[in-house]
């Protein structure tokens, strides 16, 4: 390719403690981690939200954070689930034991109540929020990072920093700073497909029967309603008295981190949610007068770039209830790995190990290690969320939003830490990390 060489006198601005890139599950909890001890924080989010996935997404739904017996997600996430019940936005017929006991259970609730809830909470913390800002290159030198290059309305600055973390979902500030990553995905040919999440009103959800969903499905299919047929419908969520949030539909052989194939993505979503509400209003009883409202500014992208970490949590991990003397978190999702196509064969696989295979039984965790969170080798960088240090298998269980805040809260954490003590991230007093998280309400048995 032809290559350009740009150059520019770029305004340098002063340091912060801790730098972060993505304001979604990971990034919030980082940034209010780290500003409630106190530190220098400066959050970077490309749109005009906080919360990523759970806002710009759409992803209406809190993945499940109880093992059948107990809560197992602590700490920062713990605290805005219970206050966005507290305020009444989280879904009208959810009870408290679907986040603290209950196995398997997701939790739908309102993105807006979300979105102004994780801006009080970085408010308070003392985060600068800076919106509609990327970072795009970054200043290495040795396995440190000294600072960034971020672009607004307001062009180009340099930003200086002690530490960095990634929470980009997409791995951007590590694959800018040159640190091991690899794509996600089984191979190439293999990435699990995102769903472009939407919104729609005027349901009657007295009528409503989730159980004959997967019967009508198969009827539009053999009917050849679909322009794509895909037996895989991952479910509706309904977040207010006659909204539902409806994550349905695949975007197969899309690459999020392809802006060509991103950009398709995005189209092809578009259309498909026409076609996904038409079925609804034709075959699903109680939305037959169903109104879309509106689709996700973001792909509900599932896989992209991992890092490679000081560790990388492994299915074997997974299917030994592995706990490690370092972790931050314990979690028990099963592994969700979405079909690859729309093949029968692609849906049992996905049903045999979502159902059997990759299922822990109530009561049972495994572990997330602080190893996953820092590439391998470096001093002042983090990545939490999508983007941690996980084989295919297990990041499909990991990838979700609870576990993403967790892991965000150990890496804000990690980097004050860092600073105060002059620990490098890849050399961290762990123990007095855990203790820290401890206090912070982390479930750390």
């Amino acid at each position: 390719m032809e290559q350009y060489s740009l150059q520019r006198n770029i305004p340098v601005e002063g340091t912060y403690d801790v730098v972060i890139a993505g304001g979604g599950p990971a990034g919030c909890a980082a940034a209010i981690a780290a500003g409630r001890l106190g530190a220098k924080v400066l959050l970077l989010e490309a749109t005009g939200c906080l919360g990523g996935m759970a806002t710009s997404g759409l992803v209406t739904a809190f993945d499940p954070m109880g093992d059948g017996e107990k809560m197992l997600v602590g700490g920062l996430m713990q605290e805005i689930v219970e206050t966005m019940y507290q305020r009444g936005h989280i879904s009208s017929h959810v009870t408290p034991d679907y986040w603290r006991r209950d196995f398997h259970r997701w939790t739908p609730f309102n993105p807006e109540g979300l979105k102004v809830l994780l801006d009080e909470l970085t408010a308070e913390a003392q985060v600068e929020v800076r919106f509609f800002t990327r970072v795009i290159d970054a200043d290495v030198t040795d396995k440190k990072v000294n600072g960034i290059v971020i672009h607004n309305v307001e062009g180009y600055r340099f930003i200086q920093g002690q530490t960095f973390i990634d929470a980009t979902g997409d791995a951007v500030l590590a694959d800018l700073c040159g640190a091991p990553h690899r794509e996600a995905g089984r191979d190439t040919e293999h990435i699990m497909p995102p769903t472009l999440c939407f919104l729609v009103a005027g349901i009657d959800f007295s009528r409503y029967d989730k159980a004959v969903v997967q019967d009508k499905l198969e009827q539009a299919i053999e009917d050849g309603f679909f322009t794509v047929p895909d037996r895989h419908h991952p479910g509706t969520f309904a977040i207010g008295r006659t909204t539902s949030m409806l994550n349905v539909g695949h975007i197969f052989g899309m690459n999020a981190v392809q802006e060509r194939s991103l950009s398709r993505g995005m189209a092809a979503g578009r259309s498909m949610v026409q076609e996904y509400v038409e079925f609804y209003r034709r075959y699903i009883p109680g939305f037959e007068e169903a109104e879309l409202v509106t689709t996700g500014s973001l792909m509900g992208v599932r896989e992209s770039r991992c890092i490679v970490g000081e560790y990388e949590l492994t299915f074997e991990d997974y299917l030994g209830r592995r706990q490690f003397p370092d972790q931050i978190g314990v979690f028990n999702k099963a592994v969700d790995i979405h079909p690859y196509d729309g093949s029968d064969e692609e849906f049992a696989r996905f049903r045999k190990e979502f159902l059997e295979e990759g299922r822990l039984k109530p009561g049972e965790c495994f572990g997330l290690p602080y190893g996953i969170l820092v590439p391998r080798g470096w001093h002042n960088l983090w990545a939490a969320g999508r983007c941690a240090s996980a084989d295919v298998q297990v990041h499909g269980s990991i990838r979700v939003q609870p576990a993403a805040a967790m892991m965000g809260q150990a890496a804000g954490t990690a980097a004050v830490q860092s600073i105060r003590r002059g620990e490098p991230a890849n050399r961290l007093d762990t123990v007095r990390l855990t203790a820290s998280l401890r206090r912070q309400g982390a479930y750390l048995p």
